[in-house]
């Protein structure tokens, strides 16, 4: 896809570029019209009189331990510079990117720590890879952490706990005052992410980047891309040119599609990458392949090209897991995207194969798994793959509803891990309310409290806590069409998921959590970002202007 000097200009502002207007002559024939989404939009700029009475532990997700000090407020202000040594330098620069246009404040970066009454660190504080521990003194904030991945998770917690203006882009007359004390911080579970279908309707780079952006603004670690599904192929691969230029020509009611160049996904990755976001490619297999067998019929049971399909319907496609040639489809796609991937994990989807026998179903992951380890990389699935051969290192994704599961019990007893993704409490695509008129409802209606409240590690009753990597939310788009729609089913359910995958279970309390989740508005407001006002949020009264006029 190209690239506007727009989207590049938004990139380096850590923001994303507006979303463009929908195409002419979307006349989606073939699915009901989904309701469009009703969000409430920012107010830029920021209120000076907003700016006090944030406490040392108003951050989302919540840390670990925090160590108030209220005679300890620090005051940035314009002669402040931010000292980092080399290693460091690159948070400390990202640092100073998010604080200037809202302070003014020149904010320099400089090699000598000692220099600043900011400094960032590459010091082990024993908390892990990801890891920090922030201090503030009304001399110096001192953050610290054994890896960049850990200082860029302070950063975002040192963000958190100024103003709400800071998130203005341009300057607003204000106090810049941090609260004093110390949070020593790491998290429960070493993933924690988000997975948007791309594949049902499709979003360009600054959408994505967009989204990479929330992510890491809760420390959540992981973006799953689910780039390839009936609807359409996102992803350039130069030996089979066709899955992106004939399989990603459309989407759910039959608009243009679009793909990702091979440059487009490695511009996504590097960006994730430097805010310490792993990618996690999905090439959905053996079913959800009718954009390839469009675009390749020779793939096809029967030979023959199907037409290209813009409903919402699962299960009628397949791959032939009986002919060789299949393997090396998969063999030549999978190494592309590994090679284009320096994240760990390789997803090969392995959900709702319905035509596809068993036996031969079992076959066929055994043998695609055996294609990621090729790679180089670790497989990854939905838990539908839980029948198939024990791959060293190989993760299930549950999104099953039910409490128990014998079929994913025996894999993780064979040696499977677990990322929780039950799709009753983290499908984001799931309306807010039984009423609410956007969104599918198959799993439930799932407000934030329903999101929020569960353990990843006691929900599977028949597994241990120990198989449970982590928490993932996944964001389909069958119904999601717009950047204002994606950050209406995002927010506000995504902190809540990345509280469960950061915050000690200890600390879990629903009460805390709305009201420090309620402070968010004003940072979303301030920043041109669009949310659901949930009910049982206590939300400040006066955030948020009228919503805007539904989009017909």
């Amino acid at each position: 896809m190209v690239t506007s000097a727009a989207d590049q200009a938004a990139e380096a502002l850590g923001t994303a570029a507006p979303v463009d207007p929908p195409p002419p002559g979307d006349t989606r024939t073939d699915t009901a019209p989904a309701p469009r989404a009703t969000v409430a939009p920012a107010r830029v700029g920021g209120d000076p009189a907003r700016t006090a009475g944030i406490a040392l532990g108003d951050v989302l997700p919540a840390p670990m331990d925090v160590r108030p000090d209220p005679g300890a407020d620090f005051t940035l202000t314009a002669d402040t510079a931010i000292g980092a040594a080399p290693a460091a330098r690159d948070a400390a620069e990202q640092l100073a990117a998010l604080l200037r246009p809202a302070t003014g404040h020149p904010l320099p970066v400089v090699t000598d720590p000692t220099a600043g009454r900011v400094t960032l660190a590459l010091a082990d504080p024993g908390l892990g890879p990801e890891g920090y521990r922030l201090e503030i003194t009304p001399a110096r904030v001192r953050l610290t952490a054994a890896t960049p991945a850990g200082l860029g998770h302070g950063v975002q917690t040192l963000r958190q706990l100024l103003p709400a203006a800071v998130e203005a882009p341009t300057p607003v007359p204000a106090r810049w005052v941090l609260p004093g004390g110390t949070i020593t911080d790491r998290p429960r579970y070493a993933y924690r992410g988000a997975m948007l279908d791309v594949a049902r309707h499709f979003f360009g780079v600054p959408d994505v980047l967009r989204v990479v952006d929330h992510l890491a603004r809760y420390k959540l670690n992981h973006l799953h891309l689910h780039l390839t599904d009936d609807q359409g192929w996102r992803i350039a691969v130069d030996a089979w040119p066709r899955l992106a230029t004939v399989g990603g020509a459309t989407q759910v009611g039959g608009g243009p599609g679009g793909w990702y160049s091979q440059a487009d996904y490695r511009r996504i990755v590097g960006y994730a990458a430097r805010r310490h976001v792993t990618v996690v490619p999905e090439i959905d297999l053996p079913g959800h392949v009718n954009a390839a067998l469009t675009a390749y019929g020779r793939l096809a049971p029967d030979g023959v090209a199907p037409p290209p399909y813009t409903g919402t319907e699962v299960g009628f496609s397949h791959l032939d897991p009986a002919r060789e040639s299949t393997y090396a489809f998969v063999a030549d796609v999978l190494g592309e995207v590994a090679a284009l991937t320096p994240g760990p994990y390789l997803h090969i989807g392995g959900d709702e194969a319905f035509k596809v026998p068993a036996d031969a179903y079992a076959g066929f992951v055994d043998r695609a798994q055996r294609i990621v380890a090729d790679t180089g990389k670790t497989v990854l699935g939905w838990h539908q793959i839980a029948p198939a051969a024990h791959q060293p290192g190989r993760v299930l994704q549950y999104w099953g509803r039910e409490a128990t599961d014998p079929v994913v019990a025996d894999a993780v007893r064979r040696g499977a891990k677990l990322v929780m993704s039950p799709a009753d409490r983290t499908y984001l695509d799931m309306r807010y309310a039984p009423d609410d008129p956007f969104g599918h409802d198959w799993a439930g209606a799932i407000d934030v409290h329903r999101a929020y409240d569960w353990d990843p590690a006691g929900y599977l009753t028949d597994v241990p806590a120990e198989a449970v990597l982590g928490v993932a939310a996944p964001l389909w788009t069958e119904y999601v069409t717009s950047r204002d729609e994606l950050e209406r089913m995002l927010l506000p359910r995504l902190p809540a998921i990345a509280e469960l995958g950061w915050s000690p279970r200890s600390g879990h309390d629903w009460a805390g959590f709305r009201r420090r989740l309620a402070g968010q508005a004003a940072r979303w407001d301030t920043a041109g970002v669009g949310y659901h006002r949930s009910p049982e949020v206590p939300w400040p009264t006066g955030t948020a202007p009228a919503p805007r006029t539904p989009v017909d």
